[in-house]
Parts: C-alpha cells; sequence; structure tokens
C-alpha cells in the first residue's frame, strides 16, 4: 500500500515516517509544510486546502500535523487547523479512494489528571483546553464523516510522547538532568504514563492494515506507570548524569509555583495520569515493543539522535 504521513517534520509525525519506511512493508511517503529534508510540501491545515497533489494512490493517511499547544493561539485558530482542516483532508481523501485515515489524538481528550483508575477509552471525554477541546471535536467530526463515506477511522490518543530531542516537557526534564542540580522532587507520590516514540509508531504500524482496528479508539503507552521522582532517576541513569532528589513540604514547591504563573507545570509534575492499553492489547493483539528504560536508553543514544 502507499501511505501519506503528514507533519512529517515534527517529532512524531518524523519518527513515525521513518519507522514505517524502515520496516519496509508499504511505500510511505511524507510531507510538511516547509518540505524540509526531501518531504512532500503540503498546503496549510484549513478548509479550503487542497491536498490534491499529494493523494494520488494513496492507501492510508496517517494524520500527525496539527496545531500543538500554541499559548498565543485563539480556539478558533486551533479550530480551523485541528477539526476544519482535518475534515477538509479526510473528504478529500475519499474522494481519491483513499480507504484508512489515522488521526493521532490526545490523552487530553480524556482530560489531564487521573485519580484512582486509570483512562480507557470508554470514559466520557474532559478536555480542560483548547487544544484537546479542539482534538475531541475533531474526533467527533471524523467520526460522524466516516459514518457517511465509508472511511475507516482510526484514532489513537499518547500520552507525553518521548524520544531523542523532544520537545516539550520531555525536553525540559531532559535539559534539566543532564545540569546535574539537585532537585527538590524526592518523593512524589504519583503514577505517570508515557510512550516512546517507537511504541507510538509501532502502534500506527499495527493500525495500518489490522482488519480490527477501523471505528476504534486506543490509547497507548510503554505499558509502565511510575512516579515523577522515579522517571527523574530513569533519565539520569539513562543519560549518565546521576540526579540528586531531596524531599521539601509541597506546598513550598506548589506556591511558589502558583504565584509565578506555573501551576501547569507543577500539575504536570505532581498529578497522576495514567492509561489503560487493554484495548489496544486485545482488539489488536498489539505489545510495547520497547519498555520505558530501553526507550529512554534509546534517547540518549547518538545513533537515534542523528535519526538513523
Amino acid at each position: 500500500m502507499k501511505i501519506l504521513v503528514t507533519g512529517a517534520s515534527g517529532f512524531v509525525g518524523g519518527q513515525a515516517l521513518g519507522y514505517l519506511k524502515a520496516c519496509g512493508k508499504h511505500e510511505v511517503i511524507g510531507c510538511s509544510r516547509s518540505g524540509d529534508h526531501g518531504l512532500r510540501v503540503s498546503p496549510e491545515l484549513s478548509e479550503g486546502a487542497d491536498w490534491s497533489g499529494l493523494l494520488s494512490n494513496v492507501d492510508v493517511v496517517v494524520h500527525v500535523a496539527g496545531l500543538v499547544h500554541d499559548p498565543s493561539a485563539s480556539f478558533e485558530a486551533y479550530q480551523r487547523v485541528n477539526v476544519r482542516g482535518t475534515l477538509a483532508l479526510a473528504e478529500q481523501a475519499v474522494e481519491v479512494g483513499v480507504r484508512r485515515f489515522i488521526f493521532i489524538s490526545s490523552i487530553g481528550v480524556n482530560g489531564y489528571k487521573t485519580t484512582d483508575n486509570a483512562f480507557t477509552e470508554r470514559d466520557i471525554p474532559n478536555p480542560g483546553n483548547d487544544y484537546a477541546r479542539s482534538k475531541w471535536q475533531a474526533e467527533q467530526v471524523l467520526r460522524d464523516f466516516a459514518a457517511t463515506s465509508g472511511l475507516e477511522v482510526i484514532i489513537i490518543r499518547p500520552p507525553l510522547v518521548y524520544g531523542p530531542q523532544a520537545p516539550g516537557n520531555f525536553g525540559m526534564l531532559t535539559r534539566i538532568v543532564e545540569k546535574s542540580l539537585p532537585l527538590p522532587l524526592a518523593g512524589i507520590d504519583n503514577r505517570r504514563s508515557f510512550v516512546s516514540v517507537w511504541n507510538l509508531a509501532d502502534l500506527i504500524r499495527c493500525c495500518i492494515d489490522h482488519p480490527e482496528a477501523p471505528g476504534q479508539v486506543f490509547l497507548v503507552s510503554d505499558g509502565e506507570d511510575v512516579s515523577t521522582s522515579d522517571l527523574l532517576s530513569k533519565l539520569g541513569e539513562a543519560s549518565g548524569s546521576p540526579v540528586r532528589l531531596f524531599r521539601v513540604p509541597v506546598w513550598s514547591l506548589r506556591l511558589p509555583a502558583t504565584l509565578l504563573g506555573k501551576r501547569g507545570i507543577y500539575d504536570r509534575l505532581f498529578d497522576s495520569l495514567r492509561v489503560d492499553i487493554h484495548h489496544a492489547q486485545m482488539r489488536l493483539e498489539w505489545r510495547p515493543t520497547l519498555g520505558l528504560d530501553e526507550g529512554l536508553r534509546r534517547c540518549f543514544c547518538s545513533k537515534d539522535k542523528a535519526g538513523q
């Protein structure tokens, strides 16, 4: 089959493109707005975008591109790109005979913290910001469109995705660890799920041609939940920069974080966010290919940093 990966210049899209090409089973092409690194040039995601030059003879679209966590963006901007732009791509895909559409959503559709139970696909969505709300709306319009068009839509909701040169919170934690500074984060009693970019790419690979995948929502992780303290220790071991953690009262971190407008960072460090991957395991017979320790180790291998 011929596979089109959108957003292939980004962290997740680029790694997914390389992984799928390395599998050698299908013809895989990637596109991005810039067209850098030999990628095809894609239009800007919007309701008026013309995808005809990229969709010819494509069987499956892996849609990774989107507007992600831009503090300056309005909700209208998120809707234009992530909702209406996604629907326009799906509509044009059907017109030229694309059979399957894999949409990379976000665990933010479920919410941004868990209490006693891990998130599942059956939970009532509870998106907490404009980005997550736009992803939830995109999921809804895709499902409605699939019901009338016959397009096989598959939705994947990852939690924090990590890998070599990852952006966002994982990149921030990596930079902190590599400084080898003492950190007042010992004994954080939470549990969080993470997914390596390789495990995410492998689930995408599985969804490309699995007969049980269409119409489903899948949560994905490495299958291990760890505290923030444990993650930092594992990062230190993987990077060769041992982490020195010490304990302080929780309130002594929460108060300054709130006053400095960094409460979101505090919440991600101290809250729990667990996902249940049982559905993907049972329906697709899929298992994570890498454990958390091996995934973290790969982040610091020079070969992986080079994208090879």
